[in-house]
């Protein structure tokens, strides 16, 4: 085990390090992999386009039979979408539509605003360049050319692109199976009473959110009592179906807190300490089930910003890399702060801002870890050193939720 406070690079090399790819593959319906990982790389088995074909409405020409800028050409064919042309004799033309076949004997295609229809014939005010407005074969995907990467977590132009070449099914990883479970006796689901002293449970709707967003299969176990036994039954429950458990709060080591001696009961447990804020205390570990099957075991804080924060930015990462994702780390940007933040942390802090009409970043006034109107009100979090001051103006690091909640 390590010790000491970790940083949240240590801390997030060591969990990446423990993440356990899943090896399940399953052949799955290209409508239906969005969202999903790819376990195999894809190729074209053809050309696309597969034939020269034009990317305008208009005529096609042979376009030395234009060098006038006042051609007359009688039209000798009509040519739309999806049909078979005929050769193209020189000195005429032939109307075509967008996506249609270039015809032999033709080399570019002129606009429809460039010409005017004249009985059979059309007059072509214009000196077209060869190739102009033709979409050549392979321009866009070269048959035998890798369409799509292994580990590549699939949008839906992912799967459009994989339809246009003719791929009707894909191999994706199964999808990851994560149990959830919220500790306290304080808690109380919304919809109940509210008892003095208790609080409704926003966590165990944060996190469903979060993992559902990610594409996990979900098992939602609920509000567990502050109880040893009964934290250790939920435990072995979930070790035998799931590749992951996550839990919020009972992770110190208060008297009232379980999860951390149920955890070691069942199985191993890190307990760390990370130079974070919001956050902190993260537990990971793992859960062995009567069968013998094992699952990974994430225990985070309970405050409801501290559970929100350190899921994107441990828990996230990890699952992807579970999930068989190759890139796990999330894209950000440079951007302009438009305020001050004159006392850092010692601690590599999180901070919730909201994108402004000037292009900068504007600060919520309460970074408490206890307020989640921060991060309703925010569209992303700003990833600021320890100790770092900010002055209106500084460049800053900035994570959108855009890149986050996948």
């Amino acid at each position: 085990m390590k010790t000491g406070m970790l940083s949240v690079d240590e801390a997030l090399a060591l969990l990446l390090e423990g993440a356990t790819p899943v090896a399940e593959v399953e052949q799955v319906a290209t409508q239906a992999a969005s969202g999903r990982v790819l376990a195999q790389a894809q190729q074209s088995a053809l050309n696309v386009p597969s034939l020269d074909n034009t990317s305008m409405d208009g005529y096609a020409v042979h376009a030395a039979d234009c060098a006038s800028g006042e051609a007359r050409l009688p039209v000798s064919q009509r040519i739309p979408a999806g049909s078979v042309p005929q050769p193209l004799a020189r000195g005429t033309a032939a109307r075509i539509f967008t996506g249609a076949p270039i015809p032999t004997g033709a080399d570019a295609v002129v606009m429809q605003e460039l010409c005017t229809q004249e009985g059979d014939a059309v007059l072509v005010k214009h000196r077209p360049e060869p190739g102009e407005w033709v979409r050549h074969v392979g321009e866009d995907i070269r048959a035998g050319s890798e369409i799509l990467a292994a580990g590549r977590k699939l949008r839906p132009q992912d799967t459009g692109l994989a339809a246009s070449v003719g791929i009707a099914s894909l191999p994706l990883y199964r999808r990851l199976k994560v149990a959830v479970f919220y500790t306290g006796d304080e808690l109380v689901m919304p919809g109940e009473p509210l008892p003095p002293g208790r609080i409704y449970n926003s966590n165990r709707f944060t996190l469903n959110g979060l993992l559902q967003q990610m594409g996990c299969e979900v098992s939602d176990y609920g509000i567990v009592p502050d109880q040893l036994e009964a934290t250790r039954k939920v435990l072995r429950e979930a070790a035998a179906e799931h590749d992951l458990i996550v839990t919020s709060g009972g992770v110190s080591v208060g008297e009232e807190d379980h999860v951390k001696p149920a955890v070691e009961a069942e199985g191993r447990l890190d307990m760390w300490k990370i130079a974070v804020k919001p956050g902190k205390p993260l537990a990971f570990g793992e859960v062995k089930a009567g069968t013998g099957h094992r699952a990974h075991f994430i225990g985070l804080p309970g405050n409801p910003v501290s559970s929100f924060v350190t899921f994107l930015v441990f828990v996230r990462p990890f699952i992807l890399r579970c999930q068989g994702v190759v890139r796990a780390e999330p894209l950000n940007y440079g951007l302009r702060a438009d305020f001050d933040w004159l006392k850092p942390d010692s601690r590599r802090e999180f901070l919730r801002v909201k994108l402004n009409a000037g292009g900068g970043l504007d600060l919520f006034p309460n970074q408490s870890s206890a307020v989640l109107t921060s991060a309703v009100w925010a569209d992303g979090l700003i990833d600021n050193p320890a100790k770092h001051a900010i002055r209106s103006g500084d460049m800053v690091k900035f994570l959108p939720f855009s890149e986050l909640f996948q």
